[in-house]
């Protein structure tokens, strides 16, 4: 029988709550009785299993389970634990009140890491959110062997690493140090397979993709299938801006608490997600039980891009209307509630009519107009009014297709992009799609011949408050990338020009029919 040195242990941990990590205390008391362990804190079923693992994986890594009452606490009780996180915090606070490792030399780390039945170390999810937590405490994080490159992602934490039980208790008792992990090849920059030059053709849509890139702005391609749409949506990750080290560390978390988890090589790589038309809305904003985050905050700070637009259910769809205003999600349940950033960009794509593949935009469609109003009525006003550019994909001819590609380049592209970006953020601080309606005032003033022109557009196509002020942004963006300081005429006609489904909607809608509707 082992003399107990201490029945009392402490050992420092942390659960995921949202993007967020609060600490969680890993009390082991040993106590006088019957033989049995219980665990209390607000556990669920893979925290109330680890019981079995830890008690295998102590004895499999030659140390004894002590044979007493052992009560177990994650403290504070009242958030939720889950997962395998905790299998190792709690084999060490064992060892720990059982005097087979030194408890006092348990304070200056954390720990986090699922246990097997030999002792081995298995990767779980969401370390990046602990990581920044521990270096905020000031404490070094011990973290598996699989998510030590992601745990260096935060400079100045030590992260230490092993891929077995025996190597941190060893470590603990000064038998073999570890020193600290670090990155072997560093975070590389990815080099893109694609670019933007592959598209044939494609002008006016190449320019929308390098406004929608300065600028931030969603975007609407329209097109029968074939012309490109997909190849230019893929695209725009190759031109758009570098990413901060905050944008870069917001992205990375939300990557890091998924069910995917993160790749530390990519780091700084924008998000791109492509969800499928068949994606339920609560994959799309996120929830379920747990309130994971859904596809429009794993595409914070990147490309959410939505192919056949109108195959989404209706429903799916209007639930984008507030992310793309507030850039945020919050997500309430019965017993929980989260909040997600979701500043993403949208990029969709879809036919001009139901029957989609003859039709040229022009005047070879089959389609009734009823048909397609019908059509083009699953997208509703309020969704399409927060889409920025909305653009025609026509299809190229043969000569067209068979002539050599002499368009710019993604590199070429993207540096204009990153000037104009630099641009709006010495002046304002913020992408022109984020421009307040005290800022749309005191940056883009038109003269008075202009005013008149945007007043004529409105009365025309029947534009809301918001259609007008995101003809204002885009504006901008364009007077932007032309390196000049007003609005020009020739800028704002040019943003007017892209309001493609405004001038669909109001082309084939019969008098007796308002556009509103729409």
């Amino acid at each position: 029988m082992i003399a107990c040195i201490m029945s009392l242990a402490l050992v420092y941990s942390r659960t995921n709550d949202g993007i967020h990590a609060p600490l969680v205390t890993v009390e082991v008391n040993l106590s006088n009785g019957l033989p049995y362990l219980s665990i209390v804190g607000l556990p669920e079923t893979a925290v109330r299993e680890s019981k079995d693992r830890v008690r295998a994986a102590i004895t499999n890594s030659r140390f004894e389970f002590p044979n007493r009452n052992i009560t177990i606490n994650l403290a504070p009780a009242d958030i939720p634990k889950d997962g395998g996180r905790f299998d190792l915090p709690i084999a060490l606070g064992i060892l720990a009140a059982s005097g087979q490792i030194p408890e006092q030399a348990l304070a200056d780390y954390e720990f986090i890491g699922e246990l097997s039945l030999g002792g081995l170390l298995r990767k779980v999810n969401g370390v990046l959110p602990t990581a920044i937590r521990a270096h905020q405490a000031k404490r070094a994080l011990f973290v598996p062997e699989e998510n030590a490159d992601e745990a260096c992602l935060i400079s100045e934490l030590p992260v230490y690493t092993a891929d077995h039980l025996l190597k941190i208790t060893e470590h603990l008792k000064g038998i073999t140090p570890l020193v600290p992990y670090q990155l072997k090849n560093g975070v590389q920059q990815r080099k893109y397979a694609v670019d933007l030059n592959e598209v044939k053709g494609q002008f006016q849509a190449k320019r929308a993709l390098e406004i929608a890139a300065a600028g931030g702005h969603n975007l609407l391609m329209i097109g029968p299938p074939g012309t490109g749409k997909t190849m230019l949506a893929t695209r725009l990750a190759t031109i758009l801006p570098p990413m901060t080290d905050q944008e870069a560390l917001e992205a990375a978390t939300l990557a890091s608490i998924s069910q995917q988890g993160f790749d530390a090589q990519q780091w700084g790589v924008r998000p791109v997600r492509e969800p499928h038309h068949t994606a339920s809305g609560v994959a799309l904003v996120g929830g379920g039980a747990k309130v994971r985050p859904g596809e429009i905050s794993l595409a914070h700070n990147g490309v959410l891009f939505l192919d056949e637009l109108t195959e989404f259910d209706r429903k799916v769809l209007d639930v984008l209307r507030e992310p793309l205003e507030t850039g945020k999600i919050t997500i309430s349940r019965a017993a929980r509630q989260a909040s997600y950033p979701a500043k993403f960009q949208l990029i969709a794509a879809m036919n001009p009519c139901p029957q989609g593949y003859d039709c040229d935009l022009k005047d070879h469609c089959q389609c009734t107009l009823e048909q397609q109003r019908r059509y083009r009525s699953k997208l509703s006003a309020p969704f399409l009014d927060r889409i920025d550019l909305q653009i025609e994909v026509p299809r190229l001819s043969q000569v067209d297709l068979q002539r050599p590609e002499q368009s710019d380049s993604s590199t070429t592209v993207r540096q204009r992009v990153i000037d104009a970006f630099d641009k709006q953020h010495n002046r304002q601080g913020s992408s022109n799609r984020f421009l307040s309606h005290h800022a749309i005032e005191k940056y883009c003033g038109l003269s008075s011949q202009d005013e008149a022109l945007l007043a004529q557009v409105m009365e025309r196509f029947r534009l809301s408050a918001r259609a007008y002020h995101k003809i204002l942004k885009v504006a901008r963006t364009i007077a932007d990338l032309a390196g000049s300081d007003t609005i020009r005429t020739v800028h704002l006609t040019e943003a007017v020009s892209y309001r493609s489904m405004d001038r669909l909607i109001a082309a084939q809608s019969p008098a007796s029919v308002p556009t509103s509707r729409f």
